[in-house]
């Protein structure tokens, strides 16, 4: 079951998608007002501006958390353009619509992002699993 829970503030709408979230914490250190784990629901998102939001959403190493502007752009026109960040001593994050060809020749889609690991540690190669915090990986 791929659960996704959308909260909006009207300008911009953040997605959130459990399934995927690995606990990096990057979010509510990157902005407490905006994302409250023990408060329901959990995002609220007039606790930022936009740009901030999205700023932080878009350091979300799973992909777990994107976001959309709410205009007459569509989610896939505000996706389509590619994005690639290498964070330090963490993943290779890569943001847009993207299809992932295995080395076994499978394929699968991201609909939004993927943190590919940069360490080596990873257990669910060739995404990161956040092993590069344990492993004192610097890069």
């Amino acid at each position: 079951m791929d659960v996704k829970k959308e909260y909006t503030n009207g300008d911009i709408t953040v997605v959130w998608q459990p399934g995927k979230c690995i606990h990096s914490e990057n979010c509510f250190h990157g902005l407490p007002n905006v994302f409250k784990p023990k408060e329901k629901p959990w995002i609220d998102t007039s606790g930022a501006t936009s740009a901030e939001m999205m700023s932080q959403v878009n350091k979300c190493p799973s992909g777990a958390l994107s976001a959309y502007v709410n205009s007459e752009k569509s989610k896939e026109e505000v996706m389509s353009k590619i994005k690639i960040q290498v964070f330090e001593n963490g993943p290779l994050r890569v943001t847009g619509d993207l299809e992932i060809t295995h080395k076994d020749g499978s394929s699968e889609v991201k609909e939004t992002a993927a943190s590919f690991c940069r360490c080596g540690h990873s257990s669910n190669k060739p995404f990161c699993d956040g092993s590069h915090k344990k492993e004192g990986f610097i890069g």
